[in-house]
């Protein structure tokens, strides 16, 4: 449904994407603003093609502070469908492990409970074990009263000494930047500049 709209400077579309060759590099870098509420009325407005990003919003480093530069294969999705595959073999990573990882998810509606719990069982399924940074998608997902989505992550991943990056712009909150699993990433979190680079397997 969102094909139509016009993709906002820094990311790619989707469809220019697949029509890429293999080798083909390219990058994307946050467009600042996200939509915090809402969606668009397709069947009373279908001529709709433009986003409504009304609020500003950058890369959030959950671990620590300081610079990050990390390389990896990409892997990842939606933590309430992956958690279904955790430990079989629809998500066995170990033939991307000897790239590294990048491992990217995001919460679709779950609480904060729920996401807690999912992620340390894909913590003990061995998800995490290559992984060289943490990629965390913005999500509308609800805070719980004692703990955030942010310290759902934090408490499940935050052992592990990887650089944990939240509030990307690859989950269920406009715009979409789309992320290719098996392509080959880096990933820069450095003050204001952030990008990730996608080369296709």
């Amino acid at each position: 449904m969102d094909t139509p709209y016009k993709i906002p400077e820094g990311l790619a579309g989707w469809l220019d994407i697949v029509t890429m060759p293999p080798g083909a590099t390219f990058t994307q870098t946050p467009p600042g603003r996200y939509r915090a509420q809402g969606y668009d009325d397709f069947r009373h407005e279908p001529e709709v093609d433009e986003y409504t990003l009304d609020t500003p919003g950058r890369w959030t480093r959950l671990d620590g502070d300081g610079a990050v530069t990390a390389e990896g294969r990409l892997i990842g999705g939606c933590v309430e469908m992956l958690i279904n595959l955790a430990g079989t073999p629809y998500l066995d990573v170990t033939p991307l492990a000897g790239d590294g990882l990048v491992v990217y998810l995001e919460a679709c509606e779950d609480d904060a409970y729920a996401i807690c719990r999912n992620l340390h069982g894909m913590r003990l399924a061995g998800l995490f074990d290559h992984a060289a940074a943490i990629l965390v998608g913005r999500t509308r997902a609800p805070d719980m009263r004692t703990l955030t989505q942010h310290e759902a992550v934090l408490d499940a991943l935050g052992g592990l000494g990887v650089p944990i990056i939240a509030d990307v712009e690859c989950g269920h909150v406009p715009p979409y930047l789309p992320l290719v699993n098996g392509a080959r990433a880096r990933v820069t979190y450095d003050g204001d500049r952030n990008e990730i680079t996608q080369t296709l397997a």
